[in-house]
């Protein structure tokens, strides 16, 4: 079958519960899934509600049973392009096949990208970490470090916090306000000025932070806001809007300002956790098959009006 209600394209959280839900909805849809997911260096994902602890493939696995189980239909591999085809889309993938769809979901996520420290990308969702929610409570009481010097994190700083008495924060000389750095004593959060060299690691673990003055400073994890970046080149092609910091423009269902795109997860909300992103698929999904039933409706309506019906 090369002819689908709905394309999916992204087979993460996001993705597999918009399939489930259109599936259940007897809508045929197909998923196309890069198998490239941004937390599968995470040994466990946590704050999922009834899966906490569980390793985020694990979660993927099941998620595709239950989708194949409702006659859904995933399929390994990426979308070359896609472009509009009467009221629908042509989605080609990457081995030259073709299929059309009524609807797109756009679920593909983003990437970090880290500051260049040497050591930082080997530790990464080890014992280096961007989200306190998901990893705090695994390193909770132990000496923590922020890496800094980016916007917001001094307020990041401050949320780590949360979760130790022991947190120092590492940034570049001259770039705290008076007011950051009095906020930062109060909580007695340590203040290291100076250019991080590298993460140091003895025996698979994290040792400390060696900065290019020769100062070690002990930390058994790190916190790094990275950027984000999202993954939305086949979004920016469909022609949807973005806002004035360059994510795609969405309304409350995930629908994007191109008719018939809609999206869910972090290609569209860098902080969106696994189960936010599963709840956006969901919600996306069912504002995809009302369209969808609008747009049966009005069909149905210019079938009987030939047929002399109406």
């Amino acid at each position: 079958m090369s002819e689908y209600d709905v394309v999916v394209i992204g087979g993460g959280a996001a993705g597999l519960s918009a399939a489930l839900v259109l599936s259940r909805a007897q809508r045929t849809v197909l998923v196309v899934d890069a198998r490239h997911p941004r937390n599968a260096p995470a040994s466990h994902m946590h704050g999922f509600l009834s899966r906490d602890g569980m390793q985020p493939g694990d979660l993927l696995a099941v998620g595709r049973l239950e989708v194949r189980n409702y006659g859904g239909v995933i399929v390994d591999g990426e979308v070359e392009g896609a472009r509009c085809k009467g009221s629908g889309f042509r989605v080609e993938l990457v081995d030259a096949r073709w299929v059309t769809a009524r609807r797109l979901l756009v679920a593909t996520g983003l990437r970090d990208e880290l500051p260049d420290v040497p050591g930082l990308l080997d530790r990464w969702a080890r014992d280096v970490l961007h989200c306190p929610y998901c990893h705090g409570y695994e390193v909770r009481g132990q000496r923590l470090g922020v890496l800094g010097g980016s916007p917001g994190s001094v307020r990041y700083a401050q949320i780590v916090r949360q979760w130790s008495s022991d947190v120092v924060y590492f940034v570049p000389s001259g770039c705290l306000s008076d007011e950051e750095r009095a906020q930062l004593v109060a909580r007695a959060i340590g203040i290291v000025e100076g250019n991080v060299a590298q993460v140091v690691v003895q025996d698979d673990r994290l040792h400390g932070v060696a900065l290019d003055d020769g100062r070690l400073v002990g930390r058994d994890a790190l916190f790094v806001p990275p950027r984000f970046v999202s993954s939305d080149d086949l979004l920016l092609e469909l022609g949807c809007g973005v806002d004035e910091n360059g994510w795609v423009v969405t309304d409350s269902t995930g629908q994007t300002t191109a008719p018939g795109v809609w999206v869910a997860g972090n290609v569209a909300n860098p902080r969106a956790q696994v189960i936010t992103a599963a709840g956006e698929g969901s919600a996306a999904a069912i504002a995809m098959n009302a369209d969808l039933v609008d747009e049966d409706v009005r069909n149905a309506l210019h079938e009987a009006t030939i047929r002399g019906f109406c």
